[in-house]
C-alpha cells in the first residue's frame, strides 16, 4: 500500500507573470483556497498519509499553511532550486525505501487518477517507475512518452513542435519505487542547466528498467499561465 506522496513546490511559476513575485504558485487560489491544497485533498482521498512538500521560493508560506494541516505534512527547501531531478532527490529520506507518488505543486486531477497510478505501481511488480500521461495534440511543452502496451519505450523532453509521433505528453506526476534515487543521484545538468528528473527515467530506460504509463481519463489541468488559473475558477 503507497502512503506517501511528495509535492514540488520550490519553483518561481514565471509565466504566471508578476502575481507568483509574493505568492508561490502552488498557493494561487483555485475556488477559495490554495491549489496545492486541492492537490493534497485529492492524494488523501486515494489513501495517501504522510506528504513531504519541496518548497523554495516563498516556501515560508506555503509551510506557514501546511504545517498544522489534517495529515502529516514534512517539509525541505530545495537551495538553490536546479531543477526538477534534484527536488526529487530530497525526498528520499522521507520516502524511506518505500513507493511513493510525485507530483508538481500546479497539476489538478481527479483522485481516480492516483488510485488507478496506485493500482499499476502495485500491479507490476517489476515496474520501476509510472508516469501519469495525457492524450495531447503535440507534446512539445513538456515530455513526449512512447509506448507500447503501456510499457514505455522511449521520453522525449520538450521535443520541438510538430515533430511528436505520439500523442502522450507527461502529466505531471509519477509513481516511484525507492530504485529511482540511484538515477537522481548520477543525474547532470541538462541543456537548459537543470537537473531534470525526465534524464533519470532516460537512463533507466537504458539500463532496461521498466516504466510504465497510467493513462489520464479524467479531468485534469496543468495551471502554469493566468488563463489557466482563470479558466479553472470559472
Amino acid at each position: 500500500m503507497i502512503e506517501r506522496a511528495v509535492l514540488l513546490a520550490a519553483g518561481r511559476g514565471t509565466r504566471m507573470g508578476a502575481i507568483t513575485q509574493e505568492i508561490p504558485k502552488p498557493m494561487l487560489p483555485v475556488r477559495g483556497k490554495p491549489m496545492m491544497e486541492h492537490i493534497m485533498d485529492r492524494l488523501a482521498e486515494a489513501g495517501i498519509q504522510k506528504f513531504l512538500i519541496v518548497i523554495g521560493h516563498q516556501g515560508k508560506l506555503i509551510e506557514k499553511h501546511f504545517a498544522q494541516w489534517r495529515l502529516p505534512v514534512e517539509f525541505v527547501v530545495q537551495e538553490p532550486v536546479t531543477g526538477t531531478g534534484s527536488a526529487a532527490m530530497l525526498a528520499k529520506q522521507f520516502a524511506a525505501d518505500t513507493p511513493f507518488l510525485l507530483t508538481f505543486g500546479d497539476c489538478l486531477c481527479d483522485s481516480a487518477e492516483y488510485l488507478r497510478m496506485r493500482g499499476i505501481l502495485e500491479d507490476h511488480s517489476n515496474t520501476a517507475a509510472v508516469l501519469a500521461a495525457k492524450d495531447i495534440d503535440d507534446p512539445w511543452q513538456g515530455a513526449a512518452i512512447y509506448e507500447e502496451s503501456g510499457r514505455i519505450t522511449r521520453i522525449i523532453e520538450k521535443p520541438p513542435k510538430g515533430t511528436s509521433t505520439t500523442r502522450w505528453g507527461s502529466a505531471g506526476f509519477y509513481g516511484f519505487r525507492p530504485v529511482i534515487f540511484n538515477y537522481l543521484a548520477r543525474l547532470t545538468p541538462s541543456v537548459r542547466n537543470e537537473y531534470e528528473i525526465t534524464s533519470a527515467f532516460e537512463m533507466m530506460l537504458s539500463d532496461g528498467l521498466e516504466l510504465r504509463i497510467s493513462p489520464v481519463v479524467g479531468d485534469w489541468r496543468d495551471i502554469g499561465r493566468p488563463e489557466d488559473l482563470a479558466a479553472v475558477n470559472d
